[in-house]
């Protein structure tokens, strides 16, 4: 698809790192229906990676994508991760195993993975920014930026060092536009001085903001009964100017007509729904939990087979809603097909290493041991 104005693609992408998933794998049939909604409905923005679900994302893509739709019925982005080139040849490498998954025959946008002070020196080493510019030259990638996890004074350094990247994805969402740690709002306002589009990930800051507590989320509510707590969050994240999309890693098909519904008529939040957000973010910063975002990055290579995010999740529930039989019951399903307990951790450090959200994974195992293990 040959677009001429990063800026007219419709505002809601559909992020296939979270697809659902039967008997432990992508359920190819219910992600089918969904693709075929987002894109009856106008939305045509398609984004995977090398790395989500271990590589089962992008081989999905040939499944549910390139072998039924034509190529220019949509946009495909996906992206180049630091951590697994050893070499300047891994550069191509990963490059053609991702073409093959995809069968998409080029990439409308591609993106250097996850930029930040630990992985800017691998993509410098092996001179990747050039190398994004080569593909785009041979007319296998259309457009050409990268996702960012850092701080507005790096994303600064980066964007005058290279002017030639076109767009740029960071983190926006409300729970997060001024956290100290994430930075939304300074990123934001860096990607617009230097006048690049912004593609929005974790909206709903991994699903979190979509299941507030009702003592949370109640000013919400009694503004508008029939809002889910999720189309608050996309229409914050939205709300903003100079966007390329937003995305959304849809689950399920509820999901999927939510926020169709929500960005079909797109409505920008108003000043009094901001103070409601205001109000909602206030009260979310005074609950002790983990800010992880489920992106699964630590979860590859844990010698323990502990399944991170999920643990943290569970974890983020008992300290909102405090242990139930819900949380045992998740708890069992989540060990049911071998995976470690969070007690099995042997505290190597690898997933801290590669956490874009640099959370203290080694104590928080600890923390989940003891609330979760009962």
């Amino acid at each position: 698809m040959k677009i001429d104005n990063l800026y007219d693609i419709p505002k809601l992408g559909f992020g296939l790192m979270r697809l659902p998933k039967k008997d432990g794998k992508i359920d190819i049939e219910t992600a089918s229906r969904m693709v075929d909604e987002c894109l009856a409905a106008g939305f045509y923005y398609f984004d995977t990676a090398y790395v989500y679900d271990g590589g089962d994302s992008e081989c999905a893509v040939k499944e549910l994508l390139t072998s039924r739709y034509p190529r220019e019925q949509f946009c495909l982005a996906t992206k180049l991760p630091a951590w697994e080139m050893k070499s300047i040849e891994d550069r191509d490498r990963l490059f053609q195993i991702q073409l093959e998954r995809t069968g998409a025959q080029y990439f409308d946008f591609y993106l250097l993975h996850a930029i930040s002070q630990e992985h800017i020196g691998i993509y410098d080493k092996f001179d990747c920014f050039a190398w994004i510019q080569e593909k785009k030259a041979q007319g296998l990638i259309r457009h050409a930026g990268f996702s960012f996890h850092d701080t507005p004074e790096m994303l600064d350094e980066v964007l005058t060092k290279h002017p030639e990247m076109e767009f740029v994805q960071l983190q926006i969402n409300y729970a997060d536009w001024e956290n100290e740690k994430v930075q939304s709002r300074g990123v934001y306002e860096v990607a617009r001085k230097h006048g690049k589009p912004v593609i929005i990930m974790e909206p709903v800051k991994g699903g979190n903001l979509a299941i507030l507590r009702d003592d949370v989320g109640s000013v919400l509510k009694e503004a508008r009964p029939d809002a889910s707590y999720a189309s608050w969050a996309l229409r914050f994240a939205a709300s903003h100017e100079g966007l390329l999309t937003v995305l959304s890693g849809m689950s399920s098909e509820e999901q999927m007509k939510d926020n169709i519904s929500t960005m079909k008529d797109f409505e920008p939040l108003t000043e009094e729904e901001k103070a409601l957000i205001n109000q909602v973010t206030d009260k979310l910063n005074q609950i002790p939990t983990v800010a992880c975002t489920a992106c699964r990055y630590c979860v590859e290579g844990c010698p323990q087979e502990i399944q991170i995010p999920d643990m943290i999740r569970l974890l983020n529930t008992c300290r909102v809603y405090d242990y139930n039989a819900s949380v045992g019951r998740s708890f069992d399903m989540a060990l049911k097909d071998g995976s470690g307990r969070p007690s099995d951790c042997v505290q190597c450090g690898q997933c801290e290493s590669v956490c874009p959200q640099h959370l203290p994974i080694i104590s928080i195992m600890e923390d989940a041991a003891k609330e979760l293990e009962r």
